[in-house]
């Protein structure tokens, strides 16, 4: 059975442009088209729906940071693999490693000390873990209140949500420990731009 974007972003409870991002992220497989209507089957929709919250009192650090970004750029229009003739500007399964981890190091409006305090930053796409950066200790400033973290790891990231496809990519087991723990799950977060913080110890399994 498929369904249409709007019913699947009704079945999973939240806003039609909310689930375009996943699908302009390449990370729902199966799709296919008719007319100018994308469908997308049943199970992947049930899959996502019954994806289990991320783990956050697992965590050492008391709050979190959580990056929330859009679909990368270039992989909507067709460019991916052209990183030197683009900004980075977010998340696609259909980026390389290198390339994803360039574009989420910065630079992003936040508080770097809360950041690097959390020690993992985990980003999402739609509520949903796709990616995760460690090595967070170090920060620059470009004196405008936006941040870089240029020694920060791609620990992790997704290909896939609906199974989900993890790659670990951290050289430390610790770093791929804690991404495997986190990828492919639920992660809430409420915030005004690109940066939100999220309690560990009173995560709120229900928030949107």
């Amino acid at each position: 059975m498929l369904l249409t974007t709007g019913q699947a972003a009704a079945e999973l409870g939240m806003a039609i442009t909310t689930f375009r991002r996943l699908v302009h992220a390449h990370l729902i497989p199966g799709l296919t088209n008719r007319g100018v209507r994308v469908m997308v089957p049943l199970e992947a929709v049930q899959a996502l729906s019954s994806r289990h919250p991320a783990p956050l009192p697992s965590l050492e650090a008391p709050e979190i940071a959580v990056l929330r970004v859009e679909a990368d750029r270039r992989a909507r229009e067709g460019n991916a693999g052209n990183a030197g003739n683009a900004e980075p500007a977010g998340f696609s399964a259909v980026l390389q490693a290198g390339e994803i981890q360039e574009a989420m190091r910065g630079w992003w409006r936040c508080d770097a000390r809360s950041v690097a305090a959390g020690g993992v930053l985990p980003v999402t796409v739609s509520g949903y873990v796709v990616a995760v950066l460690t090595g967070l200790g170090r920060w620059e400033s470009n004196g405008r209140g936006r941040h870089a973290f240029p020694d920060a790891v791609l620990a992790g990231y997704v290909t896939d949500l609906v199974q989900p496809v993890v790659h670990l990519t951290a050289p430390s087991a610790a770093d791929r420990s804690t991404a495997e723990l986190l990828l492919g799950s639920r992660l809430s977060s409420h915030s005004g731009g690109p940066i939100a913080y999220v309690s560990t110890r009173n995560f709120d399994r229900e928030g949107s």
